[in-house]
């Protein structure tokens, strides 16, 4: 034999997603590439005396899983030890939180500002007991009055601060919020300590910068969790000019050289693909297009768009916009209102609908015509036709045979939306964490009807659509086992209600959206997302039988081995 094998798995059940959803029982490995799938006697040859040999004794073998939608940086900002964890179950009500700021007031320096990620009102006891009841500066000011405090919802669209925070940014109640945003204020007029989208620009203004040392430790932070989970690749959507105002500037340009010197210093063991967001959550159609004209000058928008690196580790797709709100914050532009009224609208600059979907319109016309991959945030169902409707056009007046433009999040795509999306070869990005966590809430705002069918996998899949999963992290945990359970029961986290039972999708689709669509979002399905001789040898190996299982147990399921590119990233290998 002239060349054995580095690695070689026998007698598990080998998921290889590929076009006849084949389930082998082994595979080999040689130079970081796939070169052999099926049986023992297919790859039995390959063994050497160097070869690490793996008896799966039936464990499940993937291909590595690809988050794509997960905010890397903010991610590993929003966890401890660099933020207050503020999520269900770490905290149960408001005074949890209240409980929690003044422990870290005893721990921190005077004057330094306390930060949190995660609350969400539907698991704080005290909003859920009373609708109206929301989270408020006097709450926080009691345990903090002088340590400026910031924490971040689960979804990124809203951020609750003290007092002590207002002073700092200047806010009072004259204080005009950014287009698109929101102060919200009592019945007295005056701040309550709740801001909601573009005004939590106000926020990160205040204050100070992120340093390059805390983008380092926080992607490092992440890289280890993902690789614990039998994560391989993400997409990071929205670094550049417009993520300097979010999360600390997490989403920043500079968060984008830290990637850079990761990869130089062969630290970066998942593969990364980005969006770059050229202006903020709220702009105007010219402020976009001046954006997107100053990163063409800057040759950061080319297609590795980092230099002399491996665009297969690292590589810039195209751009994101934002094109509505969240469903939480009555901000996603629906069609019909929501409970208590409203029906949300676009966030693109303009006094009316019509201004606005034409912003939309050229936003999406400007970047299509200058060659980007779209990706664009929008959540609404009038929102997703107006997206969808937009792709058509820009395509029409611009033909290009594989754009690749899809929808983020897309929770309440309608089937015209799907229609158009599949017609032109086009995706939607899903969530189903952020399903699972938002399940039950999302009743009081939509209804029990809409909310059932938000996140419409079954229809989307059906209709033609190319469907992928993401976990928006740190809007959720990237655990896909978990969003893979969802997919299949449709059973919520906080009640374990099904939500959308029509909408269910097998187990093999569920991990297709993790895959093979991810890689297809990236334009890597020809070398990446399925177990295929001469593909890259990202691989994923969970302690369990995924296909035959109770969906119930997927998410308990531990993940024992990932290798990214031929090389082992996380071992705990017990088989």
């Amino acid at each position: 034999m002239d060349t054995y094998a580095d690695l070689v798995f026998l007698d598990g059940r080998v998921v290889t997603v590929d076009a006849e959803s084949t389930v082998a029982s082994a595979l080999a490995v040689t130079g970081g590439i796939i070169t052999a799938v099926g049986g023992r006697g297919d790859v039995e040859p390959l063994v050497g005396p160097g070869t690490r040999v793996v008896d799966l004794r039936g464990a499940t073998l993937l291909p590595g899983i690809n988050d794509s939608h997960l905010h890397g940086c903010a991610f590993g900002m929003s966890t401890p030890p660099l933020s207050l964890e503020l999520g269900h179950p770490a905290v149960a009500s408001l005074a949890d939180v209240a409980g929690a700021v003044r422990e870290a007031v005893g721990r921190v320096p005077a004057g330094q500002w306390i930060t949190g990620h995660g609350w969400d009102t539907g698991y704080l006891d005290e909003c859920v007991a009373d609708p109206a009841r929301l989270p408020s500066r006097h709450d926080l000011d009691a345990v903090s009055p002088d340590h400026p405090v910031v924490l971040y919802s689960f979804s990124g669209h809203a951020t609750w601060v003290n007092s002590r925070a207002l002073a700092l940014m200047g806010i009072d109640r004259h204080t005009v919020a950014p287009p698109g945003g929101a102060v919200v204020v009592d019945e007295d007029g005056e701040p309550t300590g709740l801001l909601h989208e573009g005004a939590q620009a106000l926020v990160q203004n205040a204050l100070p910068p992120l340093s390059r040392q805390e983008r380092t430790d926080a992607i490092r932070s992440t890289l280890a969790t993902l690789a614990r989970l039998g994560v391989t690749s993400y997409t990071e959507p929205g670094l550049g000019p417009g993520g300097d105002g979010i999360m600390r500037g997490a989403l920043g340009a500079e968060t984008l050289d830290v990637y850079r010197e990761l990869l130089a210093g062969g630290e970066l063991t998942a593969r990364l693909g980005v969006l770059f967001l050229p202006t903020g959550m709220t702009s105007t159609a010219e402020e976009f297009a001046e954006g997107l004209t100053a990163l063409g000058r800057s040759g950061v928008t080319s297609a590795s768009g980092a230099g002399d690196v491996d665009p297969r580790r690292l590589a810039i797709h195209g751009v994101k916009i934002f094109a509505d709100g969240i469903v939480p914050n009555r901000t996603a532009w629906m069609h019909e209102p929501y409970v208590g009224g409203g029906c949300g609208s676009l966030c693109v600059g303009g006094a009316t609908d019509a201004e606005r979907t034409a912003g939309i319109d050229a936003m999406i016309r400007h970047a299509h015509a200058a060659g980007h991959q779209l990706g664009v945030h929008v959540t609404g169902d009038r929102a997703c036709d107006a997206v969808a409707d937009a792709f058509a056009a820009a395509l029409a007046a611009h033909p290009r045979p594989d754009a690749r433009h899809y929808v983020i999040h897309g929770d309440f795509l309608t089937p015209h939306s799907m229609k158009v999306l599949a017609a032109h070869g086009l995706g939607v990005n899903m969530n189903p964490t952020i399903k699972w966590t938002v399940a039950d809430m999302e009743e009081d705002f939509v209804g029990a009807e809409r909310a059932a069918y938000a996140w419409p996998y079954r229809d989307a899949i059906d209709a033609g659509v190319r469907v992928a999963s993401g976990s928006d992290a740190p809007v959720t945990f990237p655990d896909w086992r978990q969003g893979v359970a969802t997919m299949v029961l449709r059973e919520s986290k906080a009640a374990g209600r099904v939500s959308g039972p029509e909408q269910r999708i097998g187990v093999a689709e569920a991990i297709r959206t993790y895959t093979i669509e991810a890689a297809w979002q990236d334009f890597a399905d020809d070398w990446k997302g399925s177990l295929e001789p001469g593909k890259v040898a990202d691989l994923c190996v969970l302690d369990g039988d995924l296909l035959g299982s109770d969906p119930h147990d997927i998410p308990g399921m531990p993940v024992v081995l990932t290798v990214v590119d031929g090389k082992v990233v996380h071992d705990t290998l017990r088989l």
